[in-house]
């Protein structure tokens, strides 16, 4: 078998080629721009199939330069770290504390449901952690960054079970959001208002105006300049040096953590002391650079997949898929409806959740969007969910994650 090897240019050049493949393969195809699947992971999953035939065919093989995506899931993971904002969390209301408990909620059931479910069905419990929160809360990012360290940690196949399972949970959240909606309304007779008026416009899904929360510090707004990038960048690149220090730090006294949970923790840390003394933050340099890094981290992930593993957990993993999918129905039915306030904008919100719990932010917005074009708009639906999942979910998801697979260890 010819193994063709590639150095950090060839691997970065061809994750570029991917993406702008991925994103005309997509803006072609509707039922992937309808459902949101990234451009990154259609690129990186074409590349994946020719790798799938030059294995089933034993003529050849591709080996990556695999320091380079290491280093993007770092600047990915501290661009996340900059989003939580305590300052914002206190503002957004009791809603927000309340939809964000929900969320952590659905995320510990979901790794539960999903490591017993795998062990009952004798595959490695961390497959069931793949087909948890890593992939239906987190999405494709965050099934990418943490499918190669579940198969290091020994779950075989775990990359592609994660990719599968997020690709599943994008189409099924938006199939069961709006059933759930319908029969909260008709079991509790909930009535909206009759139709959206011209003074209640609500950002349409997919364009991110519906994820661009209020920001606690003084924000450089959206200019984008050598300047700012610098600055930004600045924080990016201390933060990841003083979280490897962190990391080592914890290593020295016995405690083992991610090398992306160190930088994450101290960019949390600096954003907070920003908003603290009322600092200029560089939000959208921030989006920027995390999008550039996630973009290419998912094409390089995606380029080295091995779908041939996916074969032996494939059977167990629709299994774990299909409950995962009645779960997130009957919580957002009976936990997140109740959680909210039992009115018209909680059954919104449930809608939405099941969009947000099975696939991302955008999936959520395009389930309330259909359900209030009929219904009647609901603000506080279109507040509450943008601004948990673009400034904390992410956060939160990555610790509880990182605390099962140490305890699965």
């Amino acid at each position: 078998m010819l193994t063709i090897q590639l150095d950090i240019a060839q691997t970065t050049g061809i994750a570029a080629v991917l993406l702008v493949l991925g994103e005309w393969i997509r803006n072609r195809v509707e039922v992937l721009s309808r459902y949101f699947i990234p451009g990154p992971i259609i690129g990186g999953l074409v590349f994946s199939l020719v790798a799938l035939a030059g294995h089933l065919t034993n003529t050849f093989s591709f080996e990556f330069y695999d320091n380079m995506r290491a280093f993007m899931l770092l600047v990915f993971f501290t661009t996340i770290g900059f989003s939580a904002s305590l300052d914002l969390l206190k503002k957004g209301g009791l809603g927000v504390l309340l939809f964000l408990a929900a969320a952590l909620g659905l995320v510990l059931l979901q790794n539960l449901l999903g490591t017993s479910l795998a062990a009952m069905l004798g595959v490695n419990p961390m497959i069931g952690l793949a087909a948890g929160s890593v992939a239906l809360t987190g999405g494709h990012g965050t099934s990418a960054a943490f499918g190669p360290l579940l198969e290091q940690a020994g779950a075989t196949g775990a990359l592609p079970a994660a990719i599968a399972a997020a690709t599943w949970g994008l189409v099924a959240g938006c199939m069961i959001g709006g059933p759930v909606g319908k029969l909260l309304m008709r079991r509790y007779r909930l009535h909206g208002p009759a139709q959206p008026g011209p003074d209640a416009a609500q950002a349409e899904p997919g364009t991110g105006d519906e994820a661009q929360p209020p920001e606690a510090a003084t924000a450089f707004g959206d200019q984008i300049d050598g300047k700012t990038v610098m600055y930004a960048s600045i924080l990016i690149a201390l933060s990841i040096g003083a979280g490897s220090l962190v990391v080592k730090l914890l290593a020295y006294i016995g405690l083992t953590v991610p090398a992306y949970l160190g930088a994450m923790l101290v960019a949390a840390v600096v954003r907070n002391v920003i908003d603290w003394r009322k600092g200029m933050l560089p939000r959208r340099q921030f989006e920027v650079v995390g999008e550039v890094s996630l973009a290419f981290f998912l094409a390089m992930a995606l380029m080295s997949m091995k779908l041939w593993e996916l074969a032996d957990v494939a059977g167990p993993l629709l299994l774990i898929l299909v409950a995962q999918t009645a779960m997130m129905f009957a919580y957002a039915y009976f936990v997140t409806f109740r959680v909210m306030g039992r009115d018209y904008d909680a059954a919104v919100i449930a809608a939405g959740h099941c969009g947000f719990g099975m696939g991302a932010t955008p999936n959520a917005m395009a389930n309330m969007q259909a359900f209030t074009l009929a219904n009647g708009p609901s603000v506080k639906a279109f507040f509450v969910i943008p601004l948990v999942g673009s400034l904390f979910i992410d956060f939160f998801n990555a610790v509880i994650v990182t605390s099962f697979i140490s305890y699965l260890r």
